[in-house]
């Protein structure tokens, strides 16, 4: 079995990769940093651990990564790659914007076009996209990173109807705060944070289980879902009241 994860070279994904190695997966990582990868796990799984110096925005190169590793299957493929930049001003930083979108959801749709190559002539396969609750939500001084992940949540929406004939599962997994180098940049509270092996292995049985849209931690859907409902004007209110995103 083979699984391929992009962004595999530090946090959740790195997480993903050691559980699916510990399955006894073949499994392929690609990121633009590998010396992210600490020594000890090259060493653990030299035998099944394929590593890749790959940018997920590079769409050629990417394509050529992964069919490298799949030599003609690949049965899952991991959208882990993904980029939050601190913004603590309330005007949009548009560059940083920018960097967010390419990276969150072209870096997505070239991870999925790459696999499907490989995946739609064998009529098998799962495509898993690691959004966000951020997703849900419209949190102040974030709009691109929300943005990002609504567009990953409803672009496998659409996907999840679109390829099941073909043998294609498309599952979204929307955590809450998992503590990652990626949330360790944020300077506000973390509610619910738990940690990336956990966050692995409730990942890995959504995906087994092949469930379309996963959130996680329970207490943080449940507020999520609360947030979501809430009229407009009161939501709006409670988000400048708690000022989430910093200081202004």
């Amino acid at each position: 079995m083979k699984v391929f994860i992009t962004g595999g070279t530090s946090g959740i994904g790195l997480a993903l990769a050691i559980k699916y190695l510990d399955q006894g997966y073949k499994v392929g990582v690609c990121g633009r940093d590998l010396s992210k990868v600490p020594t000890a796990v090259i060493e653990k799984y030299n035998n099944n651990l394929s590593l890749f110096q790959v940018d997920v925005t590079s769409r050629e190169e990417l394509k050529s990564s992964i069919a490298k590793f799949a030599e003609g299957r690949l049965d899952i493929l991991i959208a882990s790659a993904g980029i939050s930049i601190p913004h603590k001003k309330t005007l949009p930083d548009f560059d940083r914007a920018h960097a967010i979108i390419n990276t969150n959801v072209l870096g997505l749709l070239n991870s999925f076009e790459a696999a499907l190559e490989v995946m739609l002539p064998n009529k098998g396969g799962k495509l898993v996209a690691i959004a966000s609750v951020a997703g849900m939500i419209g949190v102040p001084r974030a709009a691109a990173y929300c943005a990002s992940k609504a567009a990953v949540i409803k672009f496998c929406e659409s996907l999840t109807v679109d390829l099941l004939p073909k043998g294609i599962n498309v599952i979204t997994i929307a955590p809450g705060f998992i503590d990652t180098p990626l949330t360790q940049q944020n300077n506000h509270p973390l509610p619910f944070v738990i940690d990336s092996s956990t966050a692995a292995e409730k990942i890995y049985v959504a995906i087994e289980n092949n469930i379309p849209l996963y959130i996680f931690p329970i207490p943080m859907k449940i507020l999520i879902y609360f947030l979501y409902f809430l009229p407009r004007w009161l939501y709006r209110r409670f988000m400048m009241f708690i000022q989430w995103g910093g200081e202004s």
